[in-house]
């Protein structure tokens, strides 16, 4: 399958490729897999918080239908104008919904995946949030977190010398640096496989997303020749290493039921 969030080569990346580039190579992989599964050209895919499609478009553009529910009408109303110049706006649908209320905007068990990112960290219980996305896929399914990191926080308030902040964010419960942190949880990569598991999935994979990214200076990235595909590469390579997991600013958790074919 071609990939629509991959530039090609002649082209230029673009650094907001390296906040997807990580997650979308382990999701595109994980709904391949899941086409050959079920011998069907295209998947259902539930998209809860999928806000303006970043990911709801290119994976409606590999074929598949998508639903995205989302609480800001801004949001949804921007999806549509978004589907409608991507060509794909017969195969995305947009109603507005939250993760707690998942079921009375969609049905339970009607969906070959869920995607839930940048959700957990704003829910007062995000188990709750995750046994949701569960109970929506169909008997051999996959959900796609990505959730706030912990460590990327507190070595970001540390290299600004904010060492109070940091402090709190890694001893607090929440993560949280402080009353103006705009984030309300996060998470380590020991938390989220616990949910992952509590809901009964098995954990398919862990990823550490925006490792370097957010700690090299820009002007590096934008004024080095190569320097940003280089970056890119080096994010991709230290995603899968458990040591970087405890500093990435992001992190990705793919879960699949138990008994998915993941070959």
């Amino acid at each position: 399958m071609s990939d629509p969030m991959r530039p090609p080569a002649s082209h230029p990346r673009s650094r907001a490729s390296l906040r997807t580039a990580v997650v979308w190579e382990v999701l595109q992989d994980a709904l391949e897999r899941r086409v050959k599964a079920t011998g069907r050209e295209s998947l259902d895919v539930l998209d809860t918080g999928g806000g303006s499609g970043n990911f709801a478009v290119p994976v409606a553009l590999l074929g598949h239908r998508v639903t995205v529910v989302d609480p800001s009408p801004n949001a949804l109303f921007a999806l549509e104008r978004r589907t409608a110049e991507a060509g794909v706006a017969d195969r995305v649908k947009g109603v507005q919904g939250d993760a707690h209320g998942l079921f009375d905007v969609v049905e339970r068990g009607g969906y070959d995946a869920v995607l839930c990112h940048g959700v957990l960290e704003y829910l007062d219980d995000p188990a709750e949030g995750v046994r949701n996305a569960v109970a929506a896929l169909r008997p051999d399914g996959l959900v796609s977190l990505l959730a706030a990191g912990l460590g990327g926080a507190v070595l970001a308030r540390a290299l600004a010398g904010h060492f109070t902040e940091a402090h709190r964010a890694l001893t607090g419960a929440d993560g949280r640096w402080g009353e103006g942190d705009p984030v309300p949880r996060r998470f380590t990569a020991e938390q989220l496989t616990a949910l992952v598991e509590g809901a009964g999935l098995q954990v398919g994979a862990v990823h550490g997303v925006r490792v370097f990214a957010d700690l090299v200076p820009g002007v590096l990235v934008d004024t080095e020749p190569g320097a940003l595909e280089a970056l890119l590469k080096l994010e991709e390579a230290a995603a899968e290493l458990p040591a970087f997991h405890s500093v990435a600013t992001q992190l990705h958790v793919l879960g699949e039921t138990r008994g998915t074919d993941g070959s």
